[in-house]
Protein backbone atom coordinates (compact mmCIF):
# COMPACT_ATOMS: atom_id res chain seq x y z
CA UNK A 1 0.00 0.00 0.00
CA UNK A 2 1.62 3.21 -1.19
CA UNK A 3 0.96 6.64 0.30
CA UNK A 4 1.87 9.80 -1.64
CA UNK A 5 2.80 11.63 1.59
CA UNK A 6 5.11 8.92 2.96
CA UNK A 7 8.25 10.02 1.11
CA UNK A 8 7.75 13.77 1.45
CA UNK A 9 10.00 15.67 3.87
CA UNK A 10 8.84 16.46 7.36
CA UNK A 11 8.60 20.22 7.99
CA UNK A 12 8.70 21.86 11.42
CA UNK A 13 6.01 24.55 11.53
CA UNK A 14 6.37 25.57 15.17
CA UNK A 15 8.59 24.49 18.05
CA UNK A 16 7.70 25.00 21.70
CA UNK A 17 9.45 23.89 24.85
CA UNK A 18 7.59 20.58 25.03
CA UNK A 19 5.94 19.97 21.65
CA UNK A 20 6.67 20.46 17.97
CA UNK A 21 4.01 21.04 15.29
CA UNK A 22 4.94 19.40 11.99
CA UNK A 23 3.63 18.78 8.50
CA UNK A 24 4.36 16.06 5.97
CA UNK A 25 2.55 16.56 2.70
CA UNK A 26 -1.10 17.23 3.51
CA UNK A 27 -0.80 15.98 7.13
CA UNK A 28 -0.44 18.12 10.27
CA UNK A 29 0.63 16.53 13.57
CA UNK A 30 2.56 17.12 16.76
CA UNK A 31 5.38 15.31 18.52
CA UNK A 32 7.14 15.69 21.82
CA UNK A 33 10.35 17.70 21.82
CA UNK A 34 13.57 15.68 22.15
CA UNK A 35 11.70 12.49 21.12
CA UNK A 36 10.60 11.90 24.71
CA UNK A 37 8.32 8.90 25.10
CA UNK A 38 5.83 7.96 27.80
CA UNK A 39 5.23 5.03 30.12
CA UNK A 40 1.64 4.20 31.10
CA UNK A 41 1.17 1.95 34.11
CA UNK A 42 -1.65 -0.50 34.66
CA UNK A 43 -1.47 -1.36 38.36
CA UNK A 44 -4.12 -3.95 39.24
CA UNK A 45 -3.88 -6.03 42.39
CA UNK A 46 -6.26 -7.64 44.87
CA UNK A 47 -9.21 -6.77 42.64
CA UNK A 48 -8.36 -3.03 42.66
CA UNK A 49 -6.80 -0.67 40.15
CA UNK A 50 -4.82 2.50 40.81
CA UNK A 51 -6.07 5.55 38.90
CA UNK A 52 -5.02 9.17 39.02
CA UNK A 53 -6.98 12.35 38.50
CA UNK A 54 -5.42 15.66 37.57
CA UNK A 55 -6.19 18.89 35.77
CA UNK A 56 -5.42 18.79 32.03
CA UNK A 57 -5.18 22.22 30.38
CA UNK A 58 -6.11 21.00 26.84
CA UNK A 59 -9.39 19.66 28.26
CA UNK A 60 -10.03 22.52 30.68
CA UNK A 61 -10.98 20.03 33.39
CA UNK A 62 -9.69 17.19 35.52
CA UNK A 63 -9.08 13.88 33.77
CA UNK A 64 -9.23 10.34 35.17
CA UNK A 65 -6.28 8.32 33.91
CA UNK A 66 -3.93 5.43 34.45
CA UNK A 67 -0.72 6.60 36.14
CA UNK A 68 1.84 7.68 33.54
CA UNK A 69 4.96 9.69 33.02
CA UNK A 70 7.66 10.63 30.59
CA UNK A 71 10.65 8.47 29.75
CA UNK A 72 13.85 10.47 29.48
CA UNK A 73 12.72 13.77 30.99
CA UNK A 74 15.09 13.80 33.99
CA UNK A 75 18.83 14.53 34.37
CA UNK A 76 19.98 11.17 33.00
CA UNK A 77 17.29 11.16 30.29
CA UNK A 78 19.33 9.45 27.58
CA UNK A 79 19.92 6.38 29.77
CA UNK A 80 16.31 6.15 30.96
CA UNK A 81 14.18 3.18 30.04
CA UNK A 82 10.40 2.63 30.18
CA UNK A 83 10.45 0.25 33.16
CA UNK A 84 12.62 2.56 35.28
CA UNK A 85 10.44 5.54 34.36
CA UNK A 86 7.26 3.56 35.10
CA UNK A 87 8.49 2.57 38.55
CA UNK A 88 9.54 6.13 39.34
CA UNK A 89 6.27 7.66 38.07
CA UNK A 90 4.04 5.09 39.79
CA UNK A 91 5.64 5.90 43.13
CA UNK A 92 5.63 9.67 42.55
CA UNK A 93 2.02 9.81 41.36
CA UNK A 94 0.35 7.15 43.53
CA UNK A 95 2.68 6.49 46.46
CA UNK A 96 2.87 2.79 45.53
CA UNK A 97 6.09 0.94 44.71
CA UNK A 98 5.94 -2.04 42.36
CA UNK A 99 7.92 -5.19 43.12
CA UNK A 100 7.36 -6.31 39.55
CA UNK A 101 7.17 -4.32 36.30
CA UNK A 102 6.41 -5.97 32.95
CA UNK A 103 6.79 -4.32 29.55
CA UNK A 104 3.57 -4.98 27.57
CA UNK A 105 4.74 -3.27 24.37
CA UNK A 106 4.62 0.08 22.60
CA UNK A 107 1.38 1.74 21.53
CA UNK A 108 0.20 4.97 19.89
CA UNK A 109 -2.72 6.81 21.45
CA UNK A 110 -3.83 9.05 18.59
CA UNK A 111 -1.70 8.21 15.53
CA UNK A 112 -3.63 10.47 13.15
CA UNK A 113 -2.61 13.55 15.10
CA UNK A 114 0.25 12.76 17.50
CA UNK A 115 3.45 10.82 16.85
CA UNK A 116 3.95 10.12 20.58
CA UNK A 117 4.21 6.50 21.63
CA UNK A 118 3.87 5.00 25.05
CA UNK A 119 5.04 1.78 26.61
CA UNK A 120 2.30 0.00 28.54
CA UNK A 121 3.74 -1.36 31.78
CA UNK A 122 2.00 -3.82 34.07
CA UNK A 123 2.85 -3.24 37.74
CA UNK A 124 2.47 -5.92 40.41
CA UNK A 125 3.50 -6.73 43.96
CA UNK A 126 2.42 -3.26 45.02
CA UNK A 127 3.38 -1.75 48.36
CA UNK A 128 2.24 1.64 49.69
CA UNK A 129 5.39 3.67 50.48
CA UNK A 130 4.29 7.30 50.35
CA UNK A 131 1.43 9.74 49.85
CA UNK A 132 1.62 10.07 46.05
CA UNK A 133 0.15 13.19 44.51
CA UNK A 134 2.89 13.83 41.95
CA UNK A 135 5.64 16.40 41.80
CA UNK A 136 5.38 20.04 42.72
CA UNK A 137 2.31 21.67 41.15
CA UNK A 138 0.79 18.45 39.78
CA UNK A 139 -1.96 18.11 42.42
CA UNK A 140 -2.73 14.50 41.55
CA UNK A 141 -5.56 12.72 43.35
CA UNK A 142 -5.05 8.97 43.72
CA UNK A 143 -7.99 6.57 43.44
CA UNK A 144 -7.81 2.88 44.39
CA UNK A 145 -10.94 1.50 42.78
CA UNK A 146 -12.43 -1.98 43.04
CA UNK A 147 -12.65 -3.44 39.54
CA UNK A 148 -16.23 -4.54 40.20
CA UNK A 149 -17.14 -0.86 40.85
CA UNK A 150 -15.13 0.63 38.00
CA UNK A 151 -17.99 1.39 35.59
CA UNK A 152 -19.97 3.11 38.33
CA UNK A 153 -16.91 5.05 39.45
CA UNK A 154 -16.15 6.23 35.90
CA UNK A 155 -19.79 7.21 35.35
CA UNK A 156 -19.76 9.26 38.57
CA UNK A 157 -16.53 11.02 37.55
CA UNK A 158 -17.95 11.74 34.09
CA UNK A 159 -21.11 13.19 35.73
CA UNK A 160 -18.85 15.48 37.80
CA UNK A 161 -17.41 16.84 34.54
CA UNK A 162 -14.18 14.86 34.70
CA UNK A 163 -12.61 13.79 31.41
CA UNK A 164 -11.93 10.07 30.95
CA UNK A 165 -8.66 9.00 29.32
CA UNK A 166 -9.09 6.54 26.43
CA UNK A 167 -6.66 4.09 28.06
CA UNK A 168 -9.29 3.27 30.67
CA UNK A 169 -10.90 1.22 27.92
CA UNK A 170 -8.23 -1.39 28.76
CA UNK A 171 -10.15 -2.01 31.96
CA UNK A 172 -13.62 -1.87 30.39
CA UNK A 173 -12.93 -3.47 27.00
CA UNK A 174 -14.25 -6.98 27.44
CA UNK A 175 -17.38 -5.74 29.18
CA UNK A 176 -18.08 -3.35 26.31
CA UNK A 177 -17.41 -5.99 23.62
CA UNK A 178 -19.48 -8.65 25.37
CA UNK A 179 -22.25 -6.13 26.10
CA UNK A 180 -22.25 -6.84 29.82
Amino acid sequence: MSNPDANLPEQIEWRGRYIIAKTRGRWEYVSRARNIRAAVIIAVEDGHVLLVEQYRAPLGCNCLELPAGLVGDHEDGEADDPLAAAGRELEEETGYRAGRLTDCGNFYSSPGMVSESFTLVQAGDLRKVGPGGGGEGENITVHRVALRDLETFIAAKRAEGCGIDVRLLLLLGTRIIEGV
